[in-house]
């Protein structure tokens, strides 16, 4: 799910990927469940009804400041070399961000006449026509890495080769179910003892060479409590530190997190 970065398109922003909801009132014990994002699921030259074809320059992203999801389309554009091509607007809070926030609202009002629901965040915007291609998370890595990688100026990465596009989605989905920090510690376990299974074979998730793969591996894993993955596997924590190091995963973290 998109992370709500506001509870309405004219309130404070939320802390969560997805909002809290509200306390019972004195005359009600009926807990109501926050509205959820509306989402959005136009793909980039995938079908030519959609009019959505890659051109330099044409996207933008909105992101948001210590976002799990934000962090891992952040470093895939450093990683594609599409920087130059695909601009971003970092959300912070309402007071620090407000033109950020103005743009979002516009982009989802452009989308949907008289759009009030939740704004959320990654969001995938065509800069042509002012609307909002995605805000599902899956498929804009999809199409960083598929079409857009081969924006003037990108320096093409095979993140998402055909032979392993499987594994990375099957590998995604155990992430975010058993990855987490509100995952079962038994669950979480057994899916790091698994990961520290494959890298005992080879120095990626996935093999030899770094894939997309690995960008939902390290930002899974420098989600976790440090004491936790060193002592489920020192290998672990030697991964995370090693892709550290590689500039893409540095500064993303460093911007995402440092404006948080």
């Amino acid at each position: 799910m998109p992370e709500t970065v506001s509870r309405s398109s004219r309130t404070a922003a939320s802390t969560g990927c997805q909002p809290p909801a509200p306390a019972p009132g004195p005359r009600s014990r009926t807990i109501t469940a926050p509205p959820q994002p509306r989402r959005f699921r136009s793909r980039i030259g995938v079908g030519a009804a959609s009019g959505f074809y890659p051109a330099p320059r044409r996207y933008d992203l909105f992101l948001c400041a210590s976002c799990p999801r934000s962090l891992r389309i952040s470093i895939t554009l450093d990683l594609l070399g599409l920087r130059q091509s695909v601009a971003t607007t970092l959300l912070t809070s309402l007071a620090a961000t407000p033109d950020g926030y103005a743009e979002l609202h516009r982009a989802y009002e452009t989308t949907v006449h008289h759009f009030d629901g939740p704004l959320a965040a990654p969001a995938l915007r065509d800069r042509w026509s002012g609307r909002i291609v995605s805000n599902h998370t899956p498929d804009i890595l999809r199409d960083l890495a598929g079409s857009l990688a081969g924006e003037e100026g990108a320096q093409h990465a095979p993140l998402r080769p055909p032979r392993l596009v499987a594994d990375i989605e099957a590998l995604s989905t155990l992430l975010d179910r058993d990855v987490t920090p509100a995952a079962r510690p038994s669950a979480r376990q057994a899916a790091l003892a698994l990961l520290d299974r494959g890298l005992a074979r080879h120095p990626y998730a996935l093999g030899t060479e770094l894939t997309a793969a690995d960008v939902d591996v390290w930002v899974a894993l420098v989600r976790l409590d440090r004491d936790e993955l060193r002592c489920a596997s020192p290998r672990l924590g030697d991964y995370v530190r090693r892709l550290g190091d590689r500039p893409a995963f540095r500064s993303a973290i460093k911007t995402m997190y440092d404006a948080a």
